[in-house]
């Protein structure tokens, strides 16, 4: 398995986190070329309480978020809008760790009139890319990556979330 999820909130289970994040991830990494197999990535299903807590060690934003990811190392594109250099397959197999807080998703989830599994697929294709060092700061990023997720969606058969 490329993901390996711990559940902290029940809530997770019957949205089916663990399914949907490794299909996301999986072809997310596909779509970029690189073999699922080699790569480990951990999911952490959480509440809100437990992300404003991490977002607040990490990013000092004490509030909750929909997603916080953790490259296992830095991976940015060295001029804006240029794809990040791809880790290649070693001996170890982290691309890093990702969180992500239910009550957040799904209130955005209903905001949007989007199905909640496909509103979760992007948030953990999101993810992914900025483990790979996709980032949305600079203008020129965030429309390389953008792109990367409608195509990766699209595959996936979830609609544009832009």
């Amino acid at each position: 398995m490329l993901t390996e999820v711990m559940i902290e909130d029940d809530r997770w289970q019957a949205v089916g986190l663990a399914a949907l994040a490794e299909r996301a991830a999986e072809a997310t990494l596909a779509h970029l070329g690189l073999a699922p197999g080699d790569w480990e990535i951990s999911v952490l299903g959480c509440d809100d309480a437990r992300i404003a807590v991490l977002n607040d060690d990490f990013r000092d934003k004490p509030q909750p978020t929909n997603v916080l990811s953790w490259p296992s190392e830095e991976r940015g594109a060295d001029r804006p809008g240029a794809c990040p250099d791809l880790p290649e397959a070693g001996p170890d197999p982290a691309l890093g760790d990702i969180a992500i807080a239910y009550e957040t998703c799904a209130r955005e989830a209903e905001a949007g009139d989007k199905p909640l599994g496909d509103h979760v697929t992007h948030l953990i294709v999101h993810a992914v890319l900025h483990l790979l060092g996709y980032d949305h700061i600079r203008d020129q990023d965030a429309t390389l990556m953008e792109a990367t997720e409608v195509a990766i969606l699209g595959k996936l058969g979830v609609g544009d979330p832009y």
